[in-house]
């Protein structure tokens, strides 16, 4: 599992703050960490080619850092490999039977296939939350409650570094100065405040 990439974060916080991207991230953490689902609730969703293991990793280490076990992830998979493990063994009939007061939080980098599109509007019908990380599709913005689109600036990692700054900031999330001071902290840490490559050693590895 990687850890946070200081690096990234320090050289990404202008686009950050530039693009307007600093509070739909805030929003979006403040969205998660008060969504009415229960433990096993968030189903964690990517495209086709695109799984988003680094996202549901770092969300299961903050459920369990912060005693938030809602927001231990179930990564729904399209493809489950045999011999899975049970907690990677979700598949799409997982995303089916999403019931009212489930949080569906899609990942895509790339553009939504209509096969994605289709089962996230399902989902949506029977009463579930749709939240959103994405590279520009307009349709799966459109689908979501809410959602953050990462701007096409030639930087591979950023989508994962809203995706680190989301699952770290939306155990917090109780109130919006609160959670933007949290955030904000991360950024000033990421710019100077700890050596670059550093990573934070918050305890063993889980499961992930």
């Amino acid at each position: 599992m990687s850890r946070v990439n200081y690096d990234d974060l320090a050289s990404l916080r202008p686009l950050l703050d530039g693009a307007g991207i600093h509070d739909d991230v805030v929003q979006l953490a403040l969205t998660l960490g008060g969504a009415p689902h229960g433990s096993g609730g968030l189903l964690v969703l990517g495209t086709e080619d695109d799984e988003p293991w680094h996202f549901a990793a770092h969300l299961a280490d903050e459920s369990r850092w912060n005693s938030r076990p809602d927001l231990e992830p179930t990564l729904v998979r399209w493809r489950v490999p045999a011999g899975a493990p049970a907690h990677l063994a979700f598949g799409l009939e997982r995303l089916e039977a999403a019931r009212k007061s489930e949080t569906i939080f899609v990942v895509a980098p790339t553009t939504a296939s209509e096969a994605l599109l289709e089962r996230v509007a399902d989902a949506r019908r029977v009463g579930a939350l749709v939240l959103s990380v994405h590279g520009g599709d307009h349709e799966l913005e459109q689908l979501a409650h809410e959602a953050v689109r990462v701007p096409d600036v030639g930087v591979m990692s950023y989508v994962d570094v809203v995706q680190h700054v989301v699952s770290q900031t939306a155990p917090g999330a109780l109130r919006r100065r609160s959670l933007r001071a949290r955030l904000n902290r991360m950024l000033d840490t990421a710019q100077g405040l700890r050596a670059p490559g550093t990573p934070i050693d918050r305890g063993s590895r889980p499961r992930w």
